[in-house]
């Protein structure tokens, strides 16, 4: 076993900084007129799930060995081997996975090739070396097992530093800079204020699944005599340069919010009315729908590329990781199978890609009500373009004496997130010799020079 006492002290007192990025993205610049020129459109849609999702108990190993090992460990948070729903998926090396037995739809979408899992993805500095970090020779993330530091690292992907400048942000501050195109911004959220989709002069624009999405200052839009009276007041006053440096910038900001939103509603107008029937009751399913009609009319938001965001929150399960679980991993599954069939009736499914993210899993031991915070937990990718029904990454051995727990059944990633989200961003079309501008430390783990593909989850 490891020294969990030296390893927590050494990973909580790490803090060099990194060089300014903002300088470094300018050999960027050329994506903006490549990608204004593709005519094939793709979306990323990243789903957080904020708190921490106990992914050990949505795969479990079910081979002999490892459920007895997996049931040892787990204890009173195990779930019974004849509950859970039998995989069938390449790359396992002959293992053998059920999945939680509420995720019905998601087995569906795996057995039918639209869908593969990643497993044991977290935050590292560098390949997990346990001699290394029991003698405190290893680099480790920023306030690992902090959800606010771990949430953060998820979006940054820099886990050596604090920042708040996100991947997705990055990639939109060289393909639409502070400027975009048509006012919109290619980075679309679903959740507020992000930083996943924060930039160095980009920032997302935020819709509400709701209606048209555009979220409106409060009678602008009426035509009655009122409304029509308050919207040339309000004109006018934006339309007078303030002297004051604040002021002006709260001007141009507000005058902006405005022309988006009239741009947005007047794009979505087109967009057409879905025959799918989803759950419009799942939280997850509508903002999925809501993504699914903004996507439909990206020519004429002009966005040959987009990111969407939204975030599920409640999976901090320090006690009743059964129950609450089986309530909210069906309304993933559910919503996921969804966006698959509103996706093809939109004929999109081949050109968005669906991901999650969590800041953690979980301790694989029990505090008695439910589980703490972990490292490396296993995510769903879903898209036309998906090498589906595969488990990419490296499913953990589990076992009291394993080399990769740290300590109460918490294991080091076997994967980093760096490589998970630089086949992501190369699918969507960052240049090899750009990826490690968009994502700064991924060189340790990847050389974008070589033919290789970071883990393969992706056909092109």
């Amino acid at each position: 076993m490891l020294n969990r006492r030296r390893f927590l002290t050494h990973s909580c007192s790490l803090g060099a900084a990194l060089p300014t990025l903002g300088s470094g993205l300018l050999s960027l610049a050329a994506m903006r007129d490549a990608a204004a020129q593709q005519a094939d459109y793709k979306a990323l849609v990243c789903i957080l799930l904020a708190g921490g999702n106990d992914s050990y108990n949505m795969l479990v190993p079910t081979d002999t060995d490892q459920y007895q090992q997996y049931a040892n460990i787990r204890s009173d948070l195990a779930l019974p081997i004849n509950d859970l729903l039998p995989l069938t998926l390449d790359g396992t090396d002959g293992r053998q996975f059920g999945l939680h037995p509420g995720m019905t739809a998601l087995k569906t979408l795996l057995d039918s090739g639209d869908a593969s899992l990643i497993a044991n993805v977290g935050t590292l500095l560098e390949p997990f070396d346990p001699v290394a970090v029991n003698e405190g020779r290893s680099e480790l993330p920023v306030g690992l097992f902090s959800h606010a530091d771990q949430i953060q690292q998820w979006q940054t992907a820099v886990s050596d530093n604090r920042t708040a400048i996100g991947w997705a942000g990055r990639i939109a501050d060289r393909l639409q800079s502070a400027n975009p195109s048509n006012g919109v911004s290619m980075n679309i959220s679903l959740s507020g204020s992000n930083v996943f989709q924060s930039g160095n002069n980009s920032t997302e624009y935020s819709i509400s699944a709701n209606g048209n999405g555009a979220v409106a200052i409060n009678e602008y839009n009426n035509p009655d005599f009122f409304g029509t009276n308050r919207r040339t007041a309000l004109d006018r006053i934006l339309a007078t340069p303030a002297n004051n440096l604040i002021e002006e910038e709260y001007r141009r900001r507000f005058r902006a919010a405005i022309d988006q939103q009239l741009i947005f509603s007047d794009a979505i107008a087109q967009a057409p009315l879905l025959t799918t029937t989803f759950d419009a009751a799942n939280p997850l399913s509508a903002a999925l729908a809501q993504i699914g009609r903004v996507a439909s009319v990206n020519a004429s938001l002009n966005a040959p590329r987009q990111t969407f965001f939204v975030t599920v929150g409640g999976w901090d399960h320090h006690d009743e990781v059964i129950n609450n679980q089986a309530r909210m991993l069906p309304m993933v599954a559910n919503a996921l199978a969804d966006f698959r069939s509103i996706l093809g009736e939109l004929d999109l499914f081949n050109s968005v890609t669906t991901f999650t993210i969590s800041d953690f899993a979980r301790t694989l031991t029990s505090n008695g009500r439910g589980s703490d915070h972990g490292w490396g937990g296993h995510h769903i990718v879903m898209g036309g373009d998906v090498n589906g029904g595969q488990l990419f990454g490296e499913y953990p051995l589990l076992s009291p004496n394993s080399p990769l727990d740290v300590g109460r059944g918490i294991y080091a990633p076997t994967t980093a997130v760096d490589n998970y989200f630089a086949e992501l961003a190369l699918w969507f079309g960052v240049n090899r010799g750009d990826l490690d501008q968009v994502l700064p430390n991924v060189t340790r783990f990847f050389d974008p020079t070589s033919n290789d593909t970071p883990l393969g989850f992706m056909s092109s």
